[in-house]
């Protein structure tokens, strides 16, 4: 009888309870390939909105989704060097990562340091990439600069928040009230209330001089206050939309409304206002060893030595994914929210 592998299935498009756990023959790693056994699993948000149905990369339903995982390797393609079977990795898929066994292309694949266990590993390529490429590899981050991150008790966000304190950098972290003093344990100064008018709030710490850089994932009108509350030659980087997504099913009305208030800057404004409109999406880069492994590499030593800390907050069982997702979308999460074989 053959191996049979565990994915987590996406059904049909709907609320959490939609996620099936199913049974596959394990997949053979082909050339330039390694086959991964699967200790944990991350979620992303992008994750939640392919559930709803409102995520346009993702795989038509029925479908497994699944950016990132971490595991070891148990069978070794044609042609691949560089790995060992037995080897402890971290890797980046293009979907698929809701399996305890995957098969990706070794540009993809990164040996974890020793003392990294698998939940860090798989709480660490999508976040911490998407962090560091907005900050430091796009987004130029000065030393001392000031820093608005939405969404600042999210896994993205408290991997921006430990990359800016190694640039001595002032934050500002936009989440619930409830969350503020989690914030300023990680080194946030100014927690800004996500339920209030978080504009003001930041106005009143950094004045007319503005804000450097400001990451949202959050879009709509938040990136047009975003742009307005920016300094000269300051920089707004969006990595998603969550206000696409209301609650834990797919809202089309509401989406649309979301789209129809993002405000268009033309090339001209950008020059005359000297601000920066800019975007990451690390699912288009997965394909991009060129520019994601340089990234990784850097992050892995500011891992090793101590600057960089993955912070799982919670981790759930395979049978439990449906819980998993509402645990996210009911804001409960601070940092990564996992998937256990």
């Amino acid at each position: 009888m053959l191996p049979l592998m565990r994915q987590i299935w996406i059904t049909r498009t709907g609320p959490p309870d939609v996620l099936v756990l199913k049974e596959a023959p394990d997949p053979e790693a082909g050339p330039d390939r390694v086959r991964v056994r699967v200790r944990a699993s991350g979620i992303n948000f992008a994750d939640l909105l392919a559930r709803v149905g409102l995520y346009p990369d993702a795989p038509k339903p029925p479908c497994v989704v699944g950016y990132e995982v971490s595991g070891t390797i148990d069978q070794i393609g044609a042609g691949v060097s560089g790995f060992a079977l037995g080897d402890r990795v971290l890797a980046l898929c293009k979907f698929g990562g809701y399996s305890d066994v995957v098969v990706v292309p070794t540009p993809q694949v990164i040996k974890m340091p020793p003392q990294m266990t698998f939940e860090q590993g798989a709480a660490f390529p999508v976040v911490y990439v998407t962090a560091y490429d907005m900050m430091l590899f796009t987004g130029h981050l000065r030393p001392g600069s000031s820093v608005l991150i939405h969404s600042a008790a999210g896994a993205v966000g408290l991997a921006a928040i430990q990359i800016a304190r190694t640039r001595g950098c002032l934050m500002l972290g936009v989440a619930s009230a409830s969350k503020h003093a989690f914030l300023r344990e990680q080194g946030c100064q100014h927690p800004l209330d996500a339920g209030g008018d978080y504009v003001a709030q930041a106005r009143a710490v950094v004045g007319d001089k503005g804000v450097d850089l400001i990451l949202d994932a959050v879009g709509g009108r938040s990136w047009t206050e975003g742009y307005d509350l920016l300094s000269p030659c300051g920089r707004l980087v969006a990595f998603g939309m969550s206000s696409a997504a209301l609650g834990n099913k797919r809202n089309l009305l509401h989406a649309l409304r979301q789209l129809l208030s993002i405000k268009k800057w033309s090339p001209m404004k950008l020059m005359n206002d000297n601000k920066t409109s800019s975007g990451t999406h690390l699912g288009h880069l997965v394909g991009r060893p060129d520019l994601i492994a340089p990234q990784l590499a850097a992050l892995l030593e500011m891992y090793e030595r101590g600057e960089l800390a993955p912070h799982v907050d919670r981790t759930f069982p395979f049978t439990e994914a449906a819980a998993a997702h509402q645990y996210i979308h009911d804001r409960k999460s601070k940092g990564k929210v996992l998937l256990v074989p």
